[in-house]
C-alpha cells in the first residue's frame, strides 16, 4: 500500500470520482489506505461531511486561524476544533461576527484552564518526588545524611507549592471569566431553558424562539408546504367527477371554483 503524499494524478481521479465510487473503491485503485482517502475528500473536497465537521473545518477558513496556531499546540488546536464545532452547532448557525469573536475568546480560556490543570499536576508529581527524596535521604544514619542536600530539596519543594498556590489562583480567575463570558453568549443550560419557557408565553417570544432556531423553522416549513401540496391535490382529485355506488356521477368537491360545465 503506497505512502506519502498524493500525486496531482491521484488527487484528479479522487475529485473526478469522489460523487460516482465509494472511499473502499477509490482507495483500492489507487492502492491507498481508506481513511488518506477519506481524510482528502473530507478536507479538500468537502464532501461527506457531518455538521461538525463542516464546522471544524471551515474554522481553519478564518483568517485568525494562523493566529491561534501560533499561540496553542496542536494537541490544543484540535481540542480547539471540537469545542468550536459543538458550541457553532448548538447555536445553529445563528452567530453574528461579534459573537463568534466570543465562542473564540471562551475555548481560548477553557484551553488555557487546562494548561494550568496540567502544570498543575506536574508540579505535584515534583513535590511527590522531592519529598520521597528527602525522605530517602533523612533515612539515612546521621554519618551519611547530607543536610544541605535536604535542605534544597526542601526549597525546591516549597518553590513549587508556591507556585501550584498562583497556579490554583489562575484556575479560579479564568473559570469566573468564561462561566461569565457563557451567561454573555446565554450559552448555559439554565439560561436555555430559561428562554425556551419564556418563548411559550407569549407569540412574539414563539417567533423569537423560532428566528433563533432555522433548522426548526425549516422543518415546521417542509411539514407546513407538504400539508398545502397534499391539500390541493385532494381538491384536485375530489373536483373530477366520481362514479357513486349507485351510478349517479358528480363532484364530490362542488364549490364555484370547481364547477364544470
Amino acid at each position: 500500500m503506497r505512502k506519502g503524499r498524493l500525486s496531482k494524478k491521484e488527487v484528479r481521479y479522487i475529485t473526478d470520482h469522489a460523487n460516482t465510487m465509494s472511499v473502499d473503491n477509490i482507495a483500492a485503485e489507487l492502492n491507498r489506505d481508506p481513511s488518506s482517502i477519506e481524510a482528502f475528500i473530507k478536507r479538500k473536497l468537502r464532501l461527506g461531511l457531518s455538521e461538525e465537521e463542516e464546522m471544524e473545518f471551515s474554522l481553519e477558513d478564518r483568517p485568525y486561524w494562523s493566529e491561534l496556531r501560533q499561540q496553542f499546540t496542536e494537541s490544543e488546536l484540535e481540542l480547539f476544533k471540537y469545542h468550536w464545532s459543538r458550541i457553532i452547532s448548538q447555536f445553529k448557525d445563528d452567530v453574528f461576527p461579534t459573537e463568534e469573536l466570543q465562542v473564540v475568546d471562551a475555548i481560548k480560556l477553557e484551553l488555557l484552564m487546562n494548561r494550568s490543570l496540567k502544570q498543575n499536576k506536574e508540579n505535584i508529581d515534583q513535590i511527590n518526588s522531592l519529598e520521597k527524596m528527602v525522605q530517602e535521604e533523612k533515612n539515612r544514619s546521621e554519618e551519611d545524611r547530607d543536610r544541605d542536600f535536604i535542605l534544597n530539596l526542601e526549597r525546591q519543594a516549597a518553590a513549587l507549592r508556591a507556585a501550584q498556590e498562583s497556579l490554583n489562583r489562575d484556575y479560579r480567575d479564568l473559570q469566573t471569566k468564561k462561566n461569565a463570558m457563557l451567561k454573555e453568549m446565554k450559552g448555559t443550560r439554565e439560561q436555555r431553558i430559561k428562554e425556551l419557557e419564556d418563548s411559550r408565553q407569549t407569540f412574539i417570544g414563539w417567533i423569537a424562539h423560532l428566528m433563533k432556531n432555522p433548522d426548526l423553522t425549516k422543518q415546521y416549513g417542509i411539514e407546513m408546504e407538504k400539508m398545502r401540496l397534499a391539500m390541493e391535490n385532494e381538491k384536485q382529485r375530489l373536483s373530477a367527477y366520481h362514479k357513486y355506488s349507485d351510478g349517479q356521477v358528480d363532484q364530490p368537491f362542488l364549490t364555484p371554483e370547481t364547477a364544470k360545465e
